[in-house]
């Protein structure tokens, strides 16, 4: 059933289920079975790892966020949500196979336009890069680790 690549991410115990010719598995930010694409491979392991390692609460996430992009309709992997409902991380997911390039972050760049995030992730489930988004110096800078959720609402992030 699994035919998906071990990943750069702690192993996780995922809910699937077979349809047919499809394997779908359960999101639990989502409540719902979707279709397990090696993107959605990734995103069910990162998400976990978020939980487990970094302490990001489960009830602050959220998989698939729809925004409003210049006319058209987008949608955030995920989003991790500060308490008063603010965005305060973004993550972009690509299959294990998919680069990360400057492409990449410019999609992410794009997204937070709209919701002006404090951090931005990318991973591909092999490689994952985060940065810590500067308003007030109009830049940002990459970050070794990813911070812990409760540094991340003190302003302070793991260099």
């Amino acid at each position: 059933m699994n035919r998906f690549p071990d990943l750069n991410l702690p192993p996780v115990a995922l809910r699937l289920r077979e349809e047919g010719e499809m394997t779908r598995v359960y999101d639990p930010l989502r409540d719902k079975w979707v279709v397990l694409t090696p993107e959605e491979w990734v995103r069910q392991h990162f998400t976990a790892w978020l939980q487990s390692e970094y302490r990001y609460p489960a009830s602050l996430m959220a998989n698939e966020i729809g925004i409003d992009l210049n006319g058209t309709r987008k949608r955030c992997d995920t989003v991790v949500f500060r308490s008063d409902g603010s965005p305060l991380v973004i993550v972009e997911y690509k299959a294990p196979n998919v680069a990360i390039t400057q492409a990449v972050f410019d999609q992410i760049v794009r997204y937070n336009m709209q919701l002006r995030a404090t951090y931005l992730i990318v991973s591909n489930g092999m490689n994952h890069y985060c940065c810590k988004i500067d308003y007030a110096g109009n830049n940002y800078h990459f970050i070794r680790q990813i911070p812990q959720y409760n540094s991340t609402l003190l302003g302070q992030s793991e260099n």
